[in-house]
């Protein structure tokens, strides 16, 4: 089977207007896929991950990964020529992702209606903390908000602990994936309309999207769910169980496992107790069961117990800190990392995408960009003149690396809905 060199969005040309998580990762999946990413940026500091440690000779490391295979365009959007540049963008464009405050791009000019008047093709994104309407809309949505009202820090951690959110801002993180299938799924639709559309995608609703076992609960008998610790919501064993050394994560929940995992650990009384016949009976005696596993389990290390259930053909795994997981000699074996270039920080290591197509893979190609390192290919690709590029970067309207500079303390940055606290 031929390899094709470029991406299955070969073609697509994207305009981020966005910043820290949602839309940046958004864009940087349809970066991976072959798109080209425009990604628009204040002259006067960009994006305010850029401003975020730890550096590389100068340089913000986790915007060097969110924002690989990009290209930065430095335009003030608040000014009438910066205005008139980003339209001239617009109408070339396939698509727009944007995260700012619901409203805040109307506010610009640059809301869904005017765009369309320039370019009916174009599919337009917005993420946001609660949704383009209703009676939250107003208010900033970060991931933690989002995690709280969607119910997730309710069933994280442990029963009688304080509230714990999910270690990575998974909100942002799936909100943005949720737009780059919406993206995808409205290109494809263009292709038999001719036409373009709106797409609006909040944080919490993509949270709350998560709640597959607790809604099959809830409405089916009204029971509320909890925080269980590492523990599964209806079967059993399945969860972290104490090592002589450490933990593993096991799961035993067919017939054919739960024997494996009782044969192995030499358990095999359990098999013929009534309270653990099935996996759910088993999940209402997991205060009698994991003691038991966990007296045998707490003599042995985890390499040792990861052993024998591995033999068995028992779901099991050590739990891996992150020095371990960029390590890991199964990722390296499949070429998950790969190192990006960069014009002054050199190779980037970066994380790869999970997503491995046969005939087109993603692309690898550089580290998120210098601010405005793309401004002039941008702007010309739109079709102002040379000259008009000349004029705009001279005034401070627009930017390229040679012509960029901090951000005064008294202009503030535009409204992104999942900006940290």
């Amino acid at each position: 089977m031929a390899v094709e060199s470029a991406g299955p969005l070969a073609g697509v040309t994207v305009l981020e207007v966005g910043a820290f998580m949602a839309a940046p990762f958004a864009t940087m999946q349809l970066a991976d896929l072959g798109a080209r990413v425009l990604k628009v940026e204040n002259p006067t500091g960009g994006d305010p991950v850029r401003q975020t440690g730890p550096f590389l000779d100068g340089e913000s490391s986790p915007f060097v990964r969110l924002n690989r295979n990009k290209e930065s365009v430095a335009l003030d959007l608040k000014s009438a020529d910066g205005k008139e540049a980003f339209l001239r963008l617009a109408e070339r464009a396939d698509v727009l992702i944007e995260n700012l405050r619901p409203g805040a791009m109307r506010g610009l000019g640059f809301g869904y209606e005017e765009i369309r008047r320039v370019n009916p093709r174009i599919v337009y994104a917005s993420a946001s903390g609660w949704g383009q309407d209703g009676p939250l809309a107003a208010l900033p949505g970060l991931d933690i908000m989002a995690q709280a009202r969607g119910g997730l820090m309710s069933i994280t951690g442990t029963p009688d602990g304080d509230p714990v959110k999910i270690g990575v801002p998974i909100c942002d993180l799936v909100c943005a994936m949720y737009v780059a299938l919406g993206v995808t799924a409205a290109l494809k639709e263009r292709d038999r309309s001719g036409e373009g559309q709106y797409l609006d995608v909040s944080l919490l609703e993509s949270g709350v999207s998560f709640a597959i076992w607790e809604a099959g609960k809830y409405f089916a008998t009204g029971d509320v769910g909890r925080p269980l610790g590492s523990a599964h919501q209806s079967t059993a064993p399945y969860q972290a169980v104490r090592t002589s050394d450490g933990h593993v994560t096991v799961g035993a929940v067919t017939p054919k496992t739960w024997k494996g995992l009782c044969s192995a650990l030499g358990l095999e009384a359990l098999l013929d107790d009534e309270r653990y016949a099935d996996a759910s009976t088993r999940h209402g005696h997991r205060d009698t069961l994991i003691p038991a596993i966990e007296r045998v389990t707490t003599t042995r290390t985890t390499t040792d117990v990861v052993r024998v259930l591995d033999e068995a053909g028992v779901p099991c795994a050590p739990i891996a800190d992150y020095g371990q997981v960029f390590t890991d000699d199964h990722l390296n074996q499949r070429g998950y990392f790969w190192d990006a270039p960069h014009p002054t920080v050199g190779p980037v290591r970066q994380l790869g995408s999970p997503m491995r197509l046969s005939r087109t893979p993603v692309r690898q190609d550089s580290a998120g960009p210098q601010l405005g390192a793309g401004t002039r290919a941008a702007l010309e690709w739109a079709g102002i003149p040379s000259t008009e590029v000349d004029a705009l970067i001279e005034s401070g309207i627009a930017a390229d690396p040679a012509h960029t500079a901090a951000p005064p303390p008294d202009v503030p940055a535009l409204p992104a809905d999942d900006r940290p606290l």
